[in-house]
């Protein structure tokens, strides 16, 4: 008799302590797939989803984390966050927070903690693939890139659709924001919008809008005629206009309404000698020439700045076309086919007959600085990575960090643009920072990032709604598959 009671006394116990401490009152539909590591996540998300991720917890304390917030406020050591059901329930000193009994406690001394980033140049495509979404999306997460605006889509009907699976739980990735066709004038690519009347203009726009569509990129030859019956449209259906620029000048564009402008400096046809109104060409001297505290210089800036359009820095790409700088590392190397490994050491090997030409590196530092002036005016500067050459999706914006460091940012600086802004140009005061309310878009980096840029690229988990996704099982999955012929 007293060998059964023991074995029901244990038996209570066992069934028992698990619930100490769970709050059933919280227990919604939304958040039932946080409770009970792993099993439960099937009721929400694909198994597919489920074998990337290594932590899912109802209640998260992370204690003594180094926290950059992505407001640009300095960094804060010795910070405990306490995360549940997906979002920033507490954040404070780690001596002033209290740790809920039924948290799972995770020491981060030595780690950095940073807001996910906001890609906001962020293709699903790159030149001659024209949907690498799949691996790209796995890329993006795996490097801590939460969120992505894909700043011009090739197949606007697959990135719509791979947005909400995304979003209902069937595909791993960030959250997409995605893009209606490029928008071009005579020579674009037979997947623009090349308008063949306002017409013929007005009806493409107005179906992609209808799908959902709430960003529209125009692109190099784009007709300022188009580009202003474009921006109304758009406005008027509460979507956004941004461009890569050379037929119409950032001041033309600025004037017209354009609420962003890419690529900074390199393109910036405002400054080309016998520059055609809405032509493209005209000689780049001013790439090697122009001063920065030149007064056009500033008052275009300013302009940009009072008419609140917003800067989008893609210093990665650029710097892969730089002789002296061309590198691939083994991270990108082990992703990418061999197809794009061959492109590469072409590349490399007509970059080493160069190396000694400095051209492009003082350009590169030239629109460093362009960027730079644009944030310290009060600019809106944000970041993406425009993945192609040997520039991969997710590296590539890590790399973008280190970048902006070298370029005189600071590293909450950097965070910022790379983080908050993208979140404030997306109009989303859910996601960019850590800030209790918010949801929990985060990345554990190993090591001091202030002390070391290279951290950045030292992932140990991405969290995503709370959940805390593996970065090695992602990028393994994706070992020799971006740009598959």
């Amino acid at each position: 008799m007293n060998k059964k009671m023991l074995l029901v006394g244990i038996v209570l116990v066992l069934v028992i302590i698990p619930l100490l401490g769970y709050d059933f009152d919280s227990d919604t539909g939304v958040e039932r797939y946080q409770n009970g590591q792993l099993e439960s996540t099937r009721d929400v998300y694909a198994d597919s989803i489920v074998n990337y991720i290594k932590h899912n917890y109802s209640v998260l304390a992370l204690r003594n984390a180094t926290i950059i917030d992505g407001t640009g406020a300095p960094p804060k050591e010795e910070q405990t966050i306490i995360v549940r059901s997906g979002k920033f329930h507490l954040i404070g000193n780690d001596d002033e927070v209290t740790i809920p009994r039924n948290a799972i406690v995770m020491n981060m001394r030595g780690k950095t903690i940073i807001p996910g980033l906001v890609g906001m140049h962020n293709h699903l495509h790159i030149p001659g693939f024209p949907d690498v979404g799949e691996v790209a999306s796995k890329l993006y997460l795996a490097a801590g890139v939460t969120t992505i605006q894909t700043c011009g889509a090739t197949d606007a009907g697959k990135e719509l659709l791979l947005s909400d699976e995304i979003e209902r739980g069937q595909r791993v990735g960030p959250n997409i924001v995605p893009s209606a066709p490029f928008v071009n004038g005579p020579g674009g690519n037979p997947n623009m919008i090349i308008p063949k009347n306002w017409g013929h203009l007005k009806d493409t726009l107005g179906y992609w809008l209808n799908r959902g569509v709430k960003w529209i990129k125009v692109y190099r030859n784009v007709d300022p005629d188009d580009l202003e019956v474009i921006i109304d449209m758009a406005h008027s259906n509460g979507a956004k206009v941004r461009g890569h620029l050379c037929s119409v000048t950032f001041e033309e564009a600025t004037n017209f309404g354009i609420d962003g402008i890419e690529h900074g400096l390199n393109s910036a046809s405002d400054f080309r000698t016998d520059k055609a109104y809405g032509l493209s060409g005209g000689g780049r001297e001013y790439m090697d020439q122009l001063d920065m505290n030149d007064p056009k210089v500033t008052s275009l800036q300013q302009q940009m700045i009072d008419k609140g359009v917003f800067l989008t820095s893609t210093l990665s790409i650029y710097e892969a076309s730089v002789p002296g700088r061309i590198y691939l590392d083994d991270r990108a190397k082990s992703v990418m086919s061999p197809y794009l490994i061959g492109q590469y050491e072409e590349r490399l090997k007509e970059a080493q007959r160069h190396r000694d030409d400095m051209t492009r590196e003082l350009r590169l530092k030239r629109i460093m600085a362009f960027e730079r002036q644009y944030f310290k005016m009060g600019g809106l500067l944000c970041s993406g990575v425009d993945a192609g050459r040997h520039i991969v999706p997710g590296f590539g914006d890590q790399r973008n960090f280190e970048l902006l460091r070298e370029a005189g940012f600071k590293t909450e600086e950097a965070i910022q643009v790379m983080t908050g802004n993208g979140a404030k140009v997306l109009e989303r005061n859910d996601i960019g920072s850590i800030a209790v309310g918010k949801k929990a878009d985060f990345v554990i980096l190993d090591g001091s990032l202030v002390n070391d840029t290279s951290v950045i690229h030292k992932v140990n988990t991405v969290f995503k709604n709370g959940l805390g996704y593996d970065p090695g099982k992602l990028i393994g999955d994706a070992q020799g598959k971006f740009g598959l012929e």
